[in-house]
């Protein structure tokens, strides 16, 4: 079971990959965070018994203070401390369900019939935040009735609350200047976002959205909502006007694809209805570098449906759409992140831009200021879900609410600082990755030749030399290039059981993907070998049902390889990134239900998980 570590345990890690693989790789740290937290600000947090915890106790629990639990009342505290944050609360309605269930709603400038909208809100308030199901009703009412995704993305969401504007402003202006308050340079990074929440009929085509800026700049802006607008060009293009004006920057990451009912990633027509343009297709590379893979509501990597020879494709999915009745669960290509990467180079083949050249990231979006993506320190997505009884209870349309929720995932930067300028120029350069949960080091190179045909003899001053790292782009060549690959154990999690290659590709005109072994505990020793089918045989499972333990005596505290790609073909644009893999642990739901008494399968989960980290890729381009 994870321990707790120092408040540097990031440092102590990235001083033992160097050490391990050598000392080059101290020329950039290794940073862990979060993209994407809600407070008490956002609506849905809100109405879901967080009125405790705002973005002033969100930072104090990154940093690994202790904080005392909205609903529970007890002592909760990071197990090893992030490095930077992002509180990301919905720019819809920001600050005003909090108001008026206060009863703050400003009635300045306000006339009789508002006035009277006023009181009425505000002791209609207390019905919401009682009753589990406010969330069904704020999606039904403040969006459009159509299940038609196309047709409900032209009317923007809309809650007619009085003085909505003004408290939007005031919270803006707090939740900025709290940012400031907590910034530390070189200790701890908080970055000033907020999250755009488009959700036609039930499609989760949501962004977060953050900027290196500090709150004398975020202030001059308030944050673009979906309110205003559910087309992502328009996010895009007042992004860039902003920044225009400003001086700000910023990266806009869009997350939970894997419920967009096939719209966060299209592969001919925007949400407009129209074909794709060169506008269209240059403002999504410029502002979407990245996206989130990992986080509360499931793992959009990919789908068993869309890989099926993938043998670890069926991974933490969740098969609900937020928005219920619009629509049966259907996986689609558009949805998951590597089919998302072969349309891609599909596209770019047929008009000149990748709109999808983006690295991974993982976050919580967890609602309760809490951020938390481990399995033995996990408080649910919402804070009415923070025990082991509450995480067994439906809500709405779905089974066993909290137990449906992954703990998950985490944000890894490669940066050369801790700082706001850093942090987002590595997301900008897609020197980032996702993770599960578990802090899992990995780096991942690529060139045209190391000038080693063995990893052991090779200076990692020479890796970091001449190897183009995760995010970047190799090619053309002549012969297939070398990848290089380390990765280290969490120092309080798990052992590793293998790295992965993942490969998609071009070839006459359609998209392809393979995954490939490339290192393996058990490699060395001959107690794993490749099977007759060409397979590594799964790790042994040492999860305890009974307990909830498992043991670190299979696996391996780190990996490497040199890897060359046997099926390269110079002509064929691909993409390559690598997902590493830890042996079996316990889920939350096991260690809920053993708690509780529960044969674990009673949780309708999967009582063991291996979690895992996937890299940015690297593309060759001919």
């Amino acid at each position: 079971m994870r321990r707790p570590l120092p408040t540097k345990c990031i440092t102590i890690t990235t001083l033992l990959l160097s050490s391990l693989y050598g000392q080059a790789f101290a020329e950039k740290q290794l940073l862990w965070g979060d993209t994407h937290l809600h407070t008490y600000y956002s609506p849905d947090a809100y109405i879901n018994q967080n009125f405790s915890l705002g973005p002033h106790e969100a930072y104090r629990f990154a940093k690994g203070l202790p904080i005392v639990h909205p609903t529970t009342q007890t002592r909760v505290q990071l197990q090893t401390p992030l490095d930077f944050l992002v509180v990301s609360d919905h720019a819809e309605s920001l600050g005003v369900f909090r108001a008026a269930h206060q009863r703050n709603i400003p009635r300045d400038d306000l006339g009789v019939i508002d006035r009277a909208k006023a009181w009425l809100i505000e002791r209609g308030m207390g019905y919401l935040v009682s009753n589990p199901a406010s969330i069904t009703y704020l999606l039904k009412y403040s969006t459009a009735s159509t299940t038609d995704v196309v047709e409900a993305a032209k009317s923007p969401s809309y809650l007619p609350i009085p003085n909505t504007e003004m408290i939007q402003r005031n919270t803006w202006q707090e939740t900025t200047e709290i940012a400031d308050a907590h910034y530390q340079p070189g200790e701890f990074t908080p970055l000033i976002g907020w999250e755009w929440s488009a959700i036609p009929a039930g499609a989760n085509l949501h962004r977060v959205v953050f900027t290196n800026s500090d709150a004398k700049v975020a202030q001059q802006y308030q944050p673009f909502s979906s309110a205003i607008s559910n087309y992502p060009e328009d996010l895009w293009h007042w992004l860039e006007q902003t920044s225009a004006a400003t001086g700000a920057d910023f990266v806009a990451i869009p997350h939970n694809s894997n419920i967009s009912r096939g719209f966060m990633f299209p592969a001919e027509r925007r949400l407009r209805g129209e074909k794709f343009d060169s506008e269209w297709l240059s403002q999504r590379a410029r502002w979407e570098p990245v996206v989130e893979a990992t986080q509360v509501k499931g793992d959009s990597e990919t789908h068993p449906l869309l890989s099926p020879t993938d043998s670890f494709a069926d991974f933490e999915s969740f098969p609900y759409y937020l928005k219920p009745g619009v629509a049966e669960y259907k996986p689609e290509q558009g949805d998951f992140i590597r089919s998302a990467l072969r349309t891609g180079l599909s596209i770019e083949q047929q008009q000149g831009i990748n709109p999808y050249r983006f690295g991974m990231i993982g976050s919580t979006d967890s609602h309760t200021g809490l951020a938390t993506a481990e399995e033995n320190n996990f408080w649910g997505k919402m804070a009415g879900n923070a025990t082991p009884a509450s995480k067994a209870l439906d809500t709405s349309h779905i089974k066993k609410f909290g137990w449906s929720m992954s703990a998950s995932g985490l944000a890894a930067v490669w940066s050369e600082d801790n700082s706001r300028d850093a942090i987002l120029a590595a997301f900008q350069r897609r020197e980032v990755y996702a993770s599960t949960g578990p802090r899992i080091a990995v780096r991942l190179y690529a060139a045209s030749d190391f000038g080693s045909d063995g990893i052991d003899s090779l200076p990692t001053e020479t890796v970091t030399k001449i190897g183009t790292p995760m995010g970047g782009e190799i090619g053309p060549l002549t012969q297939a290039p070398q990848f290089i690959v380390y990765a280290m154990k969490d120092p309080v999690s798990a052992h590793l059981d293998r790295i992965q290659m993942v490969k998609g590709w071009v070839a006459d005109g359609e998209n392809h993907e393979k995954v490939y072994d490339i290192a393996w505990a058990g490699s060395d020793s001959g107690q794993r070998t490749v099977n007759a089918t060409g397979e590594v045989p799964a790790v042994i499972n040492t999860v305890n049902i009974s307990d909830g333990t498992y043991s670190n005596e299979y696996g391996a505290a780190s990996l490497s390889a040199l890897w060359v790609d046997p099926d390269f073909d110079p002509q064929q644009s691909a993409f390559y990134y690598v997902r590493v893999l830890e042996i079996p642990t316990p889920r939350h739901s096991t260690l809920d239900a053993i708690a509780l008494g529960w044969d674990p399968e009673e949780t309708g989960q999967a009582i063991s998980i291996q979690e895992r980290a996937y890299t940015s890729p690297i593309w060759y381009t001919p």
